[in-house]
Order: C-alpha cells, then sequence, then structure tokens
C-alpha cells in the first residue's frame, strides 16, 4: 500500500512548534539531494577502486539481493512510514541510497563518462524546471495520477516482457522517450504533493518528518528514472 496521508489517523498529539512551507520544502529536496549524493558517491568508489568489478564477479547473484533489498526498503518507506521512528525512516533512505550506488556504479563500465556527467546535469536541469512548475503552479497536478501510474505500470511490464521476448530492444528509444515524459510528469506531480503533506501534518513535528523522508525518496527516485532514460537515449557507450 502507498503511503497516502489522508489515510492515517493524525492522533500524533499536540501540534507545537511550526516550521514554514518553505523550510519544510527546502529540507525535503535536500534530503533528496544527499540520498544522490550517498549514491553517486558509493558509485564513483566502487569504480574507480573496481570493488563493483570484483563484488558482482565473486557473487553473481548479488544484483538480485540488492534489488530485493532495496524493493523491501521502498515498500517499507511507503507502506509502514507512519509507524517507525524519524531516525528509523531517515536510516532506511540512506540504505536505499547507498544500495542503489553499488548498482549505479555498474553505468560507469557501460557509459563514457563525459556521457555520464553531461547526462547528469541535463537531468538536474529537466528536473529542476518540472519541479519548480509543479511547486509554483495553481493548477492541481491531481488528475495526473492515474496517467502517470499508467504509464509507469507500462514501462515496468515493457521492461518484465523484453527480458523474455526477443527484438523488444527495437523499441528502445521510443520507449526511453516514453519514460522520459513519464517521470517528468512525476517529478511535478510529486513536488506539488509536498505541499499537500505539509499542510496536512502542521503541527506534528515527527509525521512532517517522515513525510518529508517519503517526498525525498519519491523525488529521488524521479531523478533516478528520469537520468536513466536520458542516459538510454542519449549516453554513448563505452567500446
Amino acid at each position: 500500500m502507498a503511503f497516502d496521508p489522508y489515510e492515517l489517523d493524525r492522533d500524533y498529539g499536540a501540534p507545537s512548534g511550526v516550521i514554514t512551507e518553505a523550510q519544510y520544502t527546502t529540507r525535503t529536496f535536500l534530503w533528496m539531494m544527499l540520498g544522490l549524493m550517498v549514491t553517486f558517491g558509493v558509485a564513483l568508489v566502487g569504480w574507480m577502486t573496481n570493488a563493483t568489478l570484483y563484488l558482482f564477479s565473486a557473487f553473481p547473484t548479488v544484483h538480485l539481493v540488492i534489488l530485493v533489498v532495496t524493493l523491501i526498503l521502498s515498500y517499507s518507506l511507503s507502506a509502514r512510514i507512519e509507524k517507525m521512528s524519524v531516525a528509523s525512516a531517515q536510516m532506511m533512505f540512506l540504505v536505499f541510497s547507498a544500495l542503489m550506488g553499488v548498482t549505479a556504479s555498474t553505468w560507469l563500465y557501460l557509459y563514457q563518462l563525459t556521457s555520464i556527467v553531461f547526462i547528469f546535469l541535463a537531468t538536474a536541469l529537466y528536473f529542476g524546471a518540472l519541479a519548480a512548475y509543479g511547486h509554483f503552479t495553481n493548477r492541481s497536478l491531481a488528475g495526473y495520477k492515474s496517467i502517470l501510474l499508467s504509464g509507469l505500470i507500462f514501462l515496468i511490464l515493457f521492461g518484465v516482457l523484453s527480458l523474455f521476448i526477443p527484438g523488444m530492444t527495437a523499441f528502445d528509444s521510443m520507449i526511453s522517450l516514453f519514460g522520459i515524459a513519464i517521470f517528468l510528469g512525476y517529478t511535478a506531480y510529486d513536488t506539488q504533493r509536498i505541499r499537500e503533506f505539509y499542510y496536512y501534518y502542521c503541527g506534528y513535528p515527527d509525521m512532517m518528518e517522515k513525510a518529508s523522508i517519503f517526498s525525498a525518496l519519491q523525488l529521488y527516485m524521479d531523478f533516478i528514472n528520469l537520468f536513466l532514460y536520458l542516459l538510454r537515449f542519449l549516453g554513448r557507450q563505452r567500446d
């Protein structure tokens, strides 16, 4: 079950000191950026030391273990965040980011470093533009939720089918463009939800902190997926 503030019991105690919406939003994006720094830091160290190459060579199934653990962590942060402590939510987010870094280090073996840097900067530009739109627009983006979810399900199903059906890679460029569009949409949508979480939990410090971590996770995943689809579409592979 995905985290939805409107399905939770708000009996968390009496309201206390309240931070401003701007402070709450800034804190959320700082957590997202910290997660990205952890991911790309781990990826760079793993690549420079060849630790990742050794890890995946010595333990061929480690990528499956990482996949399962990251899925469990993301599910827990989504479904059980209201029941865990703030420290637990923060730690799980950082562990999730570090594990993603192990996987991300493989990208450095597949793509040229200059290409990765260029795509990262392009991702930051596109992400920033849509995040700004989601934050400042007065138009509700809630109506796009079903469209974005349908697009995400399609991307997941296509990814699974491509593992078993030959020739699916012929659609890579088209799917990459579709994925870029979906996660640009999610960036604006998830950014707007930060404000909704703020006003819903305003005066409930613990839940505000945890909702901020949850939003940071959503924005982190939007950025990573946008980066990956741009990399698939524009990235230059190593010879």
